[in-house]
């Protein structure tokens, strides 16, 4: 495996594509997601005029919190933030449309970014996973629900319907860890069209 050392830029880089998740409570509150004011009447799930970058910080304990672009400038520099935003735009949409081909609807995704020796900007971890998305099944896609997923959006339904509290140390259910495992078995073999083995 090559690696290659990076200097981790603080910002979790998210985008999205559909409005979902804590994107769609934060539109149904005032019309924006991050600040960003999107149009009227949208639904839940639907796909936007173009995805939006909402970036994170990367929080060293607890959650992270969104923040503006204007805020990421501030932290980062102007140039390198329009880099980041741009980079992560375009990653996004060039895998949502090969995923689309396979039957997958990539709605957001996540990215981490790093800057190596020669100062060049690097994505620096997992890139479009279930773990760092939310994958749906473009066959069962509606808008104006929430969407059928292949990502860990099953275990935190779980979590939250349940109350479990991770840190009391009791174990998941193994009947809850298998169907969390499937679903990411299925999204890597629609794909890669090949077997998870």
């Amino acid at each position: 495996m090559l690696v290659k050392k990076l200097k981790m830029i603080p910002v979790e880089c998210i985008v999205r594509g559909y409005i979902t998740g804590s994107g769609w409570k934060s539109y149904q509150n005032d019309g924006t997601i991050c600040g960003i004011t999107l149009p009227q009447g949208l639904q839940e799930s639907e796909k936007l005029p173009e995805p939006i970058f909402t970036p994170t910080t990367k929080a060293q304990e607890g959650h992270d919190e969104n923040i503006s672009f204007e805020q990421v400038c501030n932290l980062i520099g102007k140039d390198l933030a329009e880099n980041l935003r741009k980079t992560a735009i375009e990653v996004y949409e060039k895998g949502a449309e090969y995923a689309l081909t396979k039957g997958i609807i990539v709605a957001d995704t996540k990215f981490e970014f790093g800057i190596d020796e020669n100062g060049t900007l690097v994505l620096g971890d997992e890139v479009l996973t279930p773990d760092s998305s939310r994958f749906w099944p473009a066959s069962d896609y509606q808008v104006g629900r929430g969407q059928k997923s292949f990502d860990k959006q099953y275990l935190r339904d779980w979590i939250k319907s349940t109350g479990y509290n991770p840190e009391a140390g009791a174990p998941i259910p193994e009947d809850v860890i298998t169907t969390t495992s499937n679903k990411y078995k299925e999204a890597f073999e629609m794909l890669t069209g090949k077997k998870f083995e």
